[in-house]
């Protein structure tokens, strides 16, 4: 039995649950772990005849803990360190070994880059949730979100991110990228998605957004046009489109299409929860690096991480309240 540091001692003696103790057991029963670090292995550095690596289960905790939080790399190697509910989430303990230092957790998170590994582990989710009965796949619900990006050229280049563009959005200008998901119209899950620059209009990513076995799309008015209407045919051709109705500079909308689209709205709204999710409670609403890629793999993870926390409960056997 291997002897326990003070501070690990202290965190077994008390006796109030934390939320975030709640919250990190209830992810350390609903995500699929043994599938995800079964995608990651292959990539993996193996133990050899010099350092030995961190085991892998921990690096992927910890990355997930990074999403979770809104910590940088620095960040979450000093919140391991204070925080006892966070080391033991990771298998961690300071009593035997010791926490990944920075440069390996950044270390880790660009072996995920390098192979494109947190689109595969959203891929894994998806299908993880498939098989649990949870995607329905009757219709989709379509939308994106801007993420900020920093305009200011006091930098050592002296220049804004080549990567990031400017979009117009009622009447102010936004500078950075977007997030657009497909969300099934049913369970309210995320089960595509792409990041672009924040000039790409919505409507160019409605390809990768449907997966061709719709019955029904919904969107906003920027969705709704005769090129979106053949590519829908092409891509689903049993879904009948569902987009909300736009008024023209000449034409104002009736009220019954008013009507219309109200009704349509109150199905479009699940598909704000998940960047809800995204942006207010985990934080992701500035860039944390430069380039789209890197980006993309934060986006990817946490889309995953948000379909897992939504239908935690009903993957463990337990009844969901969400």
């Amino acid at each position: 039995m291997r002897q326990q540091s003070f501070s690990d001692a202290e965190y077994a003696g008390k006796k109030k649950q934390t939320r975030r103790e709640v919250f990190l057991e209830e992810m350390d029963r609903a995500v699929p772990w043994s599938k995800l670090e079964a995608l990651i292995a292959p990539y993996y550095p193996r133990a050899g005849n010099g350092r030995q690596p961190y085991p892998l289960s921990a690096m992927l905790r910890i990355h997930c803990l990074q999403q979770w939080y809104a910590l940088s790399d620095p960040a979450v190697e000093e919140e391991l360190y204070e925080i006892a509910s966070m080391r033991r989430f990771a298998g961690l303990s300071l009593s035997h070994g010791t926490v990944p230092d920075e440069t390996t957790i950044l270390n880790f998170r660009h072996l995920l880059e390098r192979h494109n590994l947190s689109v595969a582990i959203f891929e894994a989710v998806k299908k993880h949730l498939q098989g649990a009965g949870l995607l329905l796949r009757q219709g989709t619900i379509v939308d994106a979100t801007i993420i900020a990006a920093p305009s200011s050229t006091k930098n050592s280049t002296g220049k804004r991110d080549p990567q990031m563009h400017q979009a117009k959005k009622g009447n102010q200008w936004y500078f950075g990228m977007k997030v657009h998901i497909g969300v099934d119209s049913q369970s309210g899950l995320v089960h595509s998605a792409s990041v672009t620059s924040a000039n790409v209009h919505d409507s160019q990513q409605l390809p990768n957004l449907l997966h061709g076995e719709e019955s029904r799309l919904y969107g906003d008015s920027a969705y709704r046009g005769k090129n979106q209407r053949e590519q829908l045919k092409q891509i689903a051709p049993r879904a009948k489109d569902f987009t909300n109705k736009r008024a023209h500079r000449h034409r104002a909308l009736s009220k019954s299409d008013r009507q219309t689209n109200r009704r349509k709205s109150a199905v479009r709204a699940k598909v704000e929860h998940p960047f809800l999710t995204l942006k207010r409670i985990w934080g992701f609403t500035k860039v944390r690096y430069r380039g789209l890629a890197k980006n993309a793999n934060r986006a990817y993870a946490m889309l995953a991480l948000i379909n897992v926390s939504k239908w935690g409960r009903a993957l463990t056997g337990e009844v969901s309240t969400a």
